[in-house]
C-alpha cells in the first residue's frame, strides 16, 4: 500500500509555486504521493506540477467532482454534453500531471438533488455517460474512480454497495471506484460488510475522520476498517482527506465552521503516524 494526502487541505488549486515548500514537507512526514485538485482546464500548469513533484520523488493522483453545470445524470442532453466534456478535460490535465488515476463524484453531481430517490433513468443516463468516457480515460493512461458520497451530498449512489453496482454495469477496466471512511461513517451499518460488497471493483480509499480532522482523532472504527482492508486484500493508495477553514470558499463548501486540528502539518504528520501504526507498512 501507499499513503497518499489530499490537497484540499491547503488550496483548491495548488499549482503554484508558493506549495512546494508544504509538498517537500509531506515528503518528509512519509508520504509516498499527492492527490492534486483539478477544478480547471488549463493543462499546461499541470504538466509543470508533475515535473516539480517528480524532482520530490511524489506520485501524483487526482480528484475533481462534477456539478449542477455539468451534471451526467440531467434530463437536459446539453448539461450532459458538458459533463463528458468537462470530464475529457480532466483527463488530459490528470495525464498531464502524471496522474495514474482521477477520483470524486464524477458520476453524479455534489449538492445536486431533485428531491426524490434516483430514478432508473438517471442510473441508465450515468451508465451511459461513464461507458463514453471511459474509452478516453484508458487513452489517456487514467482511470476513473468513482466516489460514493452520503445522503446530505449526493443521492444517486450513497453505499459501496450501490455504487459497486453501477461501476459493475458499466463494465470498463478504467471505470472502478473508491471508498471513503467519512461517508461510510454516516451511511454504512457495517464498515466491514461495505467493503467486501465493493472489493472486486475497489481501487482507491480516503482515510476522512468522522468530523474531516486529524484520522484517529474522531469517532470513524478505525480498527474494523484497517481489520476489513486487509481482509479484502486491497493493496492500493490509501489517502487522507481533511478539511480546514483556512479558505473561505472551500470551507463553506465542506461545511467547516470551526478549525478542528492545531495546524495542517500537525494534521497531515499525526494522521501519517496513526495509519501507518495501525496497518503497520
Amino acid at each position: 500500500m501507499k499513503l497518499g494526502m489530499n490537497m484540499l487541505l491547503w488550496s483548491t488549486d495548488v499549482s503554484g509555486r508558493e506549495y512546494d515548500d508544504t509538498f517537500a514537507m509531506l515528503k518528509d512526514a512519509g508520504f509516498d504521493g499527492v492527490e492534486i485538485p483539478i477544478f480547471d482546464r488549463e493543462v499546461d500548469k499541470y504538466a509543470e506540477l508533475g515535473k516539480r513533484l517528480d524532482g520530490l520523488g511524489l506520485e501524483r493522483l487526482a480528484v475533481a467532482a462534477r456539478g449542477p453545470d455539468d451534471n451526467p445524470i440531467s434530463d437536459d442532453p446539453a448539461v450532459r454534453a458538458e459533463a463528458v466534456a468537462a470530464t475529457r478535460a480532466n483527463l488530459d490535465s490528470a495525464a498531464a500531471l502524471g496522474a495514474t488515476l482521477i477520483c470524486g463524484p464524477l458520476g453524479a453531481p455534489l449538492g445536486v438533488f431533485s428531491g426524490a430517490p434516483p430514478t432508473a433513468e438517471e442510473k441508465a443516463r450515468a451508465v451511459a455517460y461513464l461507458r463514453e468516457v471511459a474509452p478516453y480515460a484508458e487513452e489517456r493512461g487514467v482511470t476513473i474512480v468513482l466516489e460514493y458520497l452520503n445522503r446530505f451530498e449526493m443521492y444517486l449512489t450513497n453505499t459501496a454497495s450501490d455504487l459497486a453496482d453501477l461501476v459493475r454495469e458499466v463494465d470498463h477496466a478504467h471505470c472502478r471506484m473508491m471508498y471513503d471512511t467519512f461517508h461510510a461513517h454516516i451511511e454504512e451499518k457495517d464498515p466491514r460488510a461495505a467493503l467486501q460488497a465493493c472489493k472486486d471493483v475497489l481501487m482507491h480509499v480516503h482515510l476522512s475522520e468522522s468530523d474531516r480532522s486529524t484520522p484517529g482523532a474522531g469517532q470513524v472504527d478505525w480498527e474494523t476498517t484497517f481489520a476489513a482492508l486487509g481482509e479484502i486484500g486491497y493493496d492500493g493508495w490509501l489517502v487522507i482527506e481533511a478539511f480546514g477553514d483556512s479558505l473561505p470558499d472551500l470551507a463553506g463548501a465542506t461545511k467547516i465552521w470551526r478549525r478542528m486540528f492545531e495546524s495542517e502539518e500537525q494534521l497531515a504528520r499525526d494522521g501519517a503516524a496513526f495509519i501507518r501504526s495501525g496497518l503497520a507498512f
